[in-house]
């Protein structure tokens, strides 16, 4: 089939920016390509050329940034090129205008996070655009929860399909390919026989991490050999010093312990800063759909500590991979759930090792691949 996948209008694909949508279009393309003939709608980029081709897959890439300019530009692609299917992105609001550009294609929809909510899309526009999808394909049981509740009519169209990680590339420190990376990152950084805590995400206040901040004077005096990472910025590869960035590092100078914080990190290099670490700590507030730094801890090889919000704690097997703090507002209970993890060594590096099997067996990006390749059959 002749096949159109359509990208949200903030991030370009490939991911040279990051972004959790346009990594995973990244990593199914190999599999879906080796079938069907795609081409991948997005938006532009400086580094980027308007169009391209990388592995027989297409790339064109027009402006965007504000939805409504990037709905023009999409509507007029459609109207001049002819697809078979088309795989809307976590755009529900570009379903109806899809449809009547390309009337006789099969739409699907892959959901990402909470779009279908009232204050996102007017009710009346989301239940046309359901009538109009053949599937909906949701990143966690969570958010295809939150859509049936609000539009029980989409059940049957819903299936979760998790996402995946590239285990090639995601390797724990042990790792032969990694040793080197781990020991000189280390070195550089202060961190020589520390117990590395890394958080990697948005530094925002519903991504949370001042909670963990919060909690380290505490860990701190039971803990002689502690150190944290924060990897990130405020919005991706953008590193303004907002109020809450500000408060956070304000908050780290004050820790007993070393506090290293990168700022942005290319998608191409953050993997060696999950390499160098030994616990990993997700500390979101907000019903997150499921954040993919939890395949990437995984990958890792590292113990996960997670929040019981949204569809986080879904890829976790308590006291297998990682524990799940119940009330993340609170630091004390990230105390209590790290402080069970590093006062033993042994269970630390068991849940190391099983978060990696679960990984190579449950999340590499050819299951992505054939899922999809599945419910584009239907």
């Amino acid at each position: 089939m002749k096949i159109l996948m359509i990208c949200t209008e903030k991030l370009p694909v490939p991911p040279v920016l990051g972004g959790a949508i346009q990594t995973y279009i990244s990593g199914i393309l190999p599999y879906l390509s080796k079938v069907h003939n795609i081409t991948v709608l997005g938006i532009n980029d400086p580094s980027l050329p308007d169009q391209e081709t990388i592995d027989g897959n297409q790339y064109v890439r027009v402006p965007g940034k504000i939805f409504e300019v990037y709905r023009e530009e999409v509507i007029s692609y459609l109207e001049a090129n002819h697809f078979d299917l088309i795989h809307i992105f976590n755009r529900p609001r570009l379903v109806l205008p899809v449809r009547q550009a390309a009337p006789n294609s099969k739409i699907i929809l892959s959901m990402h996070n909470d779009m279908f909510n009232p204050e996102k899309i007017n009710p009346e526009e989301a239940k046309a655009a359901i009538d109009e999808v053949t599937n909906i394909v949701t990143v966690s049981d969570y958010i295809g929860n939150v859509i049936k509740e609000l539009y029980p009519q989409a059940s049957s169209k819903i299936r979760t399909i998790y996402s995946g990680v590239d285990t090639n590339r995601f390797l724990p420190g042990s790792h032969s390919k990694m040793q080197k990376i781990r020991n000189e990152i280390r070195k550089t950084n202060g961190l020589e026989n520390k117990t590395v805590i890394l958080f990697a995400g948005r530094l925002s206040n519903n991504k949370g991490v001042d909670r963990l901040i919060r909690a380290l004077p505490e860990l701190s005096s039971k803990f002689k050999d502690l150190a944290l990472v924060i990897v990130g910025s405020k919005w991706f590869s953008q590193n303004d010093v907002t109020d809450y960035v500000a408060y956070v590092r304000a908050l780290a100078k004050k820790l007993p312990i070393p506090v290293v914080s990168t700022g942005f990190v290319s998608p191409s290099e953050i993997q060696n800063w999950f390499t160098a670490a030994d616990l990993f700590v997700c500390t979101s507030i907000w019903q997150e759909p499921l954040a993919r730094v939890h395949y990437e801890a995984m990958a890792a090889g590292l113990p996960i500590v997670t929040t019981a919000r949204g569809g986080n704690p879904e890829v976790i097997r308590i006291g297998e991979n990682g524990l799940v703090v119940e009330n993340p507002e609170d630091p004390g209970c990230f105390t209590e759930k790290i402080t069970e993890i590093i006062t033993n060594k042994s269970l630390m590096k068991k849940m190391g090792e099983r978060g990696r099997e679960l990984a190579l067996s449950l999340y590499e990006w050819n299951r992505v691949g054939s899922e999809i390749l599945e419910v584009w059959k239907k």
